[in-house]
């Protein structure tokens, strides 16, 4: 209310004059006005604004905050400090029945925040070989294109299958982009439909598969990103089912998850073929062989099992929270592997995540960045290699850009 006042003091004699009533529980007007509130602000926010401020789309999520762009290492780490100590039971998750886009789109995204100058460059060509009426929306419907055809579909039935698979991205591309010029509600809108206006949004969807030119572009950069977002894709997993909190994995996003906005993030999952290649995967004696990260997905359904799997044999090894520091000489040494490297102590299971893989990939790798390990034998839940003492970071990370280290007994 005092926000209010000072935001809009013309209203401040009349929310002083509610006051009182809306801070009573009791009060039906004050019950009513709560019931309303969350309805306007998803509605104005949500629903509106994340549809409208495409600077960053990957920002516009549900529960972000889009005028945040992204946080430092510190910072991540003194809020995973707060929430151990305040929240250590609240729910963490990725993706939901309600998140605006998947949590492997959302991963691609990222990587265009790393090659701002080449996203650019693309993102213009595009505007102008199939131009939108409205250029903050045509910003959004190219991100979302070059990070869903980034995707790369398991066909194993050849071309047709293939041709198939593109053809239902392409019918998924076109609902996305009618719900969002809707919602947005600047051109067109749900009630007062402008067929032009929308008629140049899905002549672009459709170039995206039917130009050549539209289409090796946005390929091109698809491929670019590919390897990047898979790497951005398992380090925020392995974060989120390892940090402060109870984890949770939304149904179908134990494999690549390239959804968008309802009802297409809430299409029937083949549970049938996740329990068999969960079973397959199990079967493997001794983590000897560790599937390989590719468009399959199925690395992530590897290390989603095995990091749940530690989490509930192991409790005891996480129970705390502490930031893990890298060394090591030259720019490849603390300073640079830091800006790279999220790395953090549970009590025994010691978490490492690659961040912002594309710089890292510019500037040579790990290099001689090490981190040393408390007392102890450690084994990575995922490979099953086994460290103590100074280990390099290269070595950790040396199969998947992630690992999970836990503390064997002697």
């Amino acid at each position: 209310m005092q926000r209010a006042s000072v935001r809009q003091p013309q209203l401040t004699a009349a929310i002083e004059a509610l006051l009182s009533r809306l801070s009573d529980p009791t009060e039906e007007l004050c019950v009513r006005f709560q019931q309303l509130t969350g309805a306007i602000m998803a509605k104005g926010v949500e629903d509106t604004a994340y549809y409208r401020y495409t600077r960053f789309i990957g920002e516009n999520e549900v529960g972000g905050y889009p005028g945040t762009f992204g946080c430092g290492i510190a910072d991540f780490h003194s809020a995973q400090q707060r929430r151990a100590s305040v929240t250590p039971a609240g729910m963490t998750t990725l993706s939901t029945h309600d998140t605006k886009r998947g949590e492997d789109i959302r991963a691609r995204l990222a990587v265009l925040a790393e090659l701002s100058d080449e996203w650019g460059d693309t993102a213009r060509r595009l505007m102008a070989l199939a131009p939108v009426p409205n250029a903050a929306f045509g910003y959004l419907l190219w991100q979302t294109a070059v990070a869903l055809y980034s995707v790369p579909e398991p066909v194993s039935g050849g071309a047709q299958e293939a041709q198939e698979a593109q053809e239902a991205k392409r019918a998924r591309l076109h609902a996305y982009a009618e719900k969002a010029m809707r919602e947005a509600a600047d051109g067109t809108g749900w009630i007062d439909p402008d067929e032009e206006f929308e008629s140049a949004v899905h002549a672009a969807v459709d170039a995206a598969h039917d130009n050549s030119d539209v289409h090796e572009l946005i390929a091109s950069l698809a491929a670019r990103i590919e390897p990047h977002g898979w790497v951005n894709s398992l380090s925020q997993k392995v974060i989120q089912l390892t940090m402060p909190g109870v984890p949770d994995v939304y149904q179908g996003s134990e494999l690549w998850e390239d959804s968008l906005a309802d009802p297409d993030n809430r299409r029937p999952v083949d549970f049938g073929s996740r329990h068999a290649t969960l079973t397959t995967l199990t079967a493997r004696t001794a983590l000897t062989e560790p599937p390989a990260l590719d468009g399959t997905g199925v690395a992530k359904l590897w290390v989603v099992s095995r990091a749940l799997r530690a989490r509930r044999e192991h409790p005891e090894l996480f129970t705390g929270y502490t930031p893990v520091l890298v060394d090591g000489p030259g720019q490849t040494g603390s300073a640079f592997a830091q800006q790279h490297l999220v790395a953090f102590d549970r009590g025994g299971a010691i978490t490492l995540a690659t961040r912002l893989p594309a710089g890292l990939s510019a500037a040579g790798g790990w290099g001689d960045a090490a981190l040393t390990l408390p007392p102890g034998q450690y084994r990575d839940a995922f490979t099953g290699s086994r460290h103590t003492g100074e280990l390099l970071v290269t070595d950790a990370l040396g199969f998947y850009p992630v690992a999970l280290l836990l503390l064997e007994e002697s």
